[in-house]
């Protein structure tokens, strides 16, 4: 793992949250839901033209293409979030040649776990059975962690798996158990332990917060195909990426880690950061580094 120096957007970003935002968080999900609906109106539904039953939002590749479909999994605590709400995200790997797929899942705590996993596992499905070519993944915060969830899924049903994935300050332990939810507690941008276990309790209902489907911290991760992993030094969520990457490569899964300081959660999609696009561009490379690794074997 390697870390680097902070911006000065990066750090007074993160204060400007820190300050404003944090200590009001867990106040805000019924006006995110609000925001969202908003969105949703005035943003024409994009559906696949080949799984136009499967929800979700098609964004062709309008970069040079890479022959490759990217299915892009959104985070929001597995509360908030659609595939039109992230859609800016989606055409940003559409750019880099990536046609993209955004499926969408049912929120909690109206549905809590395994439907959010059972939605994207039945777009992955669908995708694999109407889509030729090579798939990748990527995924932020809940997102994240549902990407490995997914591909633990496909793998235990013996389905192709992607050719890679990309993770960005996953989510992967619904038990919050990793020290540094409590070590970061003060130094995490937005979250604190009591928020965490709180959207952990909306999205398992009864489930264990240890579930390896739920939190794949806790699962078997051989056979998963390379990882790249981007998370923040800072993030109270720090150890549900080091605890993962540690768990890959004992079980032989390519891994590439990195630790980014004084940096929001999920600051990809912040693009007044200049740390938002150089990890997004590390990202993509790597993915089209293991595409094209793969299609010379």
């Amino acid at each position: 793992m390697t870390e680097r120096q902070a911006s000065l957007a990066a750090r007074r970003t993160s204060a400007l949250l820190r300050k404003f935002v944090k200590p009001r968080l867990l106040g805000t999900i019924a006006s995110l839901r609000r925001f969202q609906a908003l969105v949703e109106r005035v943003s024409p539904e994009k559906r696949a033209p080949f799984i136009p039953d499967v929800p979700g939002d098609w964004v062709p590749a309008t970069g040079a293409p890479v022959g490759a479909t990217l299915v892009y999994l959104y985070g929001g605590a597995f509360l908030v979030g659609s595939s039109r709400l992230f859609r800016f995200i989606a055409r940003d790997f559409a750019r880099a040649g990536f046609d993209v797929f955004t499926p969408d899942y049912r929120l909690a705590p109206e549905h809590i776990f395994p439907a959010a996993l059972d939605d994207v596992l039945h777009a992955y499905k669908a995708l694999l059975a109407s889509r030729p070519g090579p798939i990748v993944l990527a995924g932020d915060s809940a997102g994240g962690g549902l990407a490995v969830a997914l591909m633990l899924r496909a793998r235990d049903e013996g389905l192709p798996l992607p050719k890679a994935a990309a993770l960005f300050s996953p989510w992967t332990d619904l038990a919050v158990a990793g020290p540094s939810a409590r070590e970061n507690e003060e130094k995490d941008a937005l979250f604190t332990r009591r928020v965490i276990l709180s959207g952990a309790r909306s999205a398992l209902g009864r489930t264990s917060g240890k579930n390896p489907l739920a939190s794949p911290v806790y699962a078997d991760l051989s056979g998963l195909p390379p990882l790249i992993i981007h998370t923040g030094r800072d993030e109270a969520l720090r150890d549900d990426s080091t605890r993962l990457v540690e768990r890959a490569r004992a079980a032989g899964v390519e891994v590439d880690c990195e630790l980014w300081p004084d940096v929001p959660h999920a600051w990809q999609w912040m693009g007044f950061i200049p740390e938002a696009r150089e990890s997004r561009d590390k990202a993509i490379a790597f993915l089209k580094q293991k595409l094209a690794v793969d299609a010379a074997v």
